[in-house]
């Protein structure tokens, strides 16, 4: 039973199909808005630009730059040079196989130093073994670091903090790999880098409370030149794997995803890039398979007897904790400022996609939700219903005046009971926002089909400005089902 000041019930358009005539009959109660409208032409394709480097969040307070890098025995394939050209492509990468391969990095001026962050070349593969030096003449070194190792689960960059000092010159010596004598690097960046009592910090995804191994994320880029988006699968995210463009553990105890708008995409069959976790119930047993009705997948408790039995559980339960950062501001109009937060995904179709929309000249946001059913309207399209449930997802909406705003913290639940979808907002010191919607003629508990939840940023914008992306910290995200018992 859900208490809250605004509840909404929508049923599914029913549709009957009288030769080639179909008629479409329906409700909606008040205080909703069920329509089949969509968000507009979705095909658009833009080249993905050069990506941007964040500072990383534990290392924010000041970025040097670097005015050269140089190897003295300079592979012409991998020169130091590509180590602070900007590009975080596994391809632009300084490397050397020699022992005590020096990368030398030239500030220009002395400045207080006490850090690097580093861009390791398959840096959540292996571990790699260094030492850093630092200098103010490039003459005198001092070791600052000795004999250190990687941790092997950053995929973007590393903090590598040191005792603080004055320099101009840095050394960073490769000592090999935990795999063979490489030493190589994708990006390093120099900072000052302490706060103010001096200190250094870092948390892993994989610490703050959320059980990623019921999860694997996508990230827009393409380290296995497959062709599309990377993959990180649930082992790798349980021993905790990060990523500082992408994906990292915020300094108030979140997980950061950030999705730039143009970058490498899960399939050819997708216009949007989006950083975002995928429901694994097989918990990291590799021997079952990602798609059907099996244990790594769960079916709605109208599925068939044999299906509930084949599935991994019945029935779906979704409660995340959040705060969207970031949205775009500019691009096509049905685009602008748009991002989804959470999902149940189906074989190919999407029994709900949970929105958080921001318009440009508003200080707060609005949330809807749509449902795509599987029964087609007369042009063969999948019927899309949309419940607005907090302010209006109008392309020239006002400001939501009970909105939710940038960083503020807010929660959502997504159920599945039968063939019930139920959406609960809740936000602190407010009344819950409720919406039911009646799935019984969606056809999601036909044989074969299956669902996941989806929690993340898909930034439904690809038409903004190349700098622009979407980002969100997720503080809770607990995934339940009938007859799971993964997480418990």
């Amino acid at each position: 039973m859900f208490v809250g000041d605004k509840v909404m019930y929508c049923r599914l358009k029913k549709i009957r199909k009288l030769g080639s005539l179909v008629i479409v009959t329906g409700f909606a109660l008040a205080m909703t808005a069920c329509g089949g409208s969509s968000d507009g032409n979705d095909t658009t394709q833009i080249s993905p630009p050069p990506p941007v480097i964040p500072s990383p969040e534990q290392c924010s307070n000041q970025v040097y730059p670097i005015l050269a890098a140089t190897d003295s025995g300079e592979n012409m394939a991998y020169p130091a040079s590509n180590a602070i050209d900007g590009n975080t492509s596994s391809g632009s990468r300084w490397s050397n196989d020699d022992n005590n391969a020096a990368l030398t990095l030239d500030l220009g001026s002395s400045k207080a130093l006490a850090a690097l962050t580093i861009k390791w070349f398959e840096g959540d593969k292996r571990i790699a073994r260094f030492s850093v030096q630092t200098s103010t003449d490039n003459t005198t070194w001092t070791t600052v670091l000795s004999e250190a190792d990687s941790s092997g689960r950053h995929s973007g960059f590393e903090l590598v903090k040191f005792e603080s000092s004055s320099a101009r010159f840095i050394r960073i010596i490769g000592l090999g790999n935990n795999q063979n004598t490489n030493n190589a690097i994708v990006e390093v960046q120099a900072h000052r880098c302490q706060d103010a009592d001096g200190n250094f910090s870092e948390l892993f995804p994989n610490q703050l409370g959320i059980e990623l191994i019921d999860w694997y994320l996508s990230i827009p880029t393409d380290e296995d030149n497959s062709g599309t988006a990377d993959s990180i699968f649930e082992t790798e995210l349980a021993d905790g794997y990060t990523n500082s463009e992408f994906f990292y553990a915020s300094a108030d105890g979140g997980i950061v995803m950030r999705s730039p708008s143009y970058g490498f995409k899960t399939s050819a069959n997708t216009a949007y890039v989006r950083v975002e976790l995928r429901e694994m119930l097989r918990r990291g047993n590799r021997g079952i398979s990602t798609q059907g009705v099996n244990k790594n997948n769960w079916v709605f408790g109208s599925a068939s007897a044999q299906g509930r039995q084949n599935a991994g559980g019945v029935d779906g339960d979704l409660r995340v904790t959040m705060a969207v950062n970031q949205v775009t501001t500019t691009g096509e109009n049905f685009q602008i400022g748009r991002v989804i937060i959470g999902q149940i995904h189906a074989n190919d179709d999407e029994p709900v996609r949970l929105y958080y929309r921001k318009l440009p000249g508003n200080d707060r946001g609005a949330i809807y939700f749509v449902h795509e059913s599987r029964v087609k309207d007369s042009d063969g399209d999948n019927i899309e219903t949309y419940v607005e449930m907090i302010g209006s997802r109008s392309n020239s909406a006002t400001n939501p005046s009970d909105g939710i705003a940038l960083n503020e913290r807010f929660s959502y639940h997504i159920s599945v009971n039968v063939n019930l979808l139920t959406v609960t907002l809740s936000r602190e010191g407010k009344a819950d926002v409720v919406a039911h919607y009646d799935m019984s003629e969606s056809l999601y508990e036909q044989d074969g089909q299956y669902h996941y939840f989806k929690v993340g940023v898909y930034n439904v914008n690809n038409s903004s400005r190349p700098d622009e992306f979407v980002q969100a910290t997720f503080y809770e995200i607990k995934n339940s089902h009938i007859g799971y018992t993964g997480s418990e």
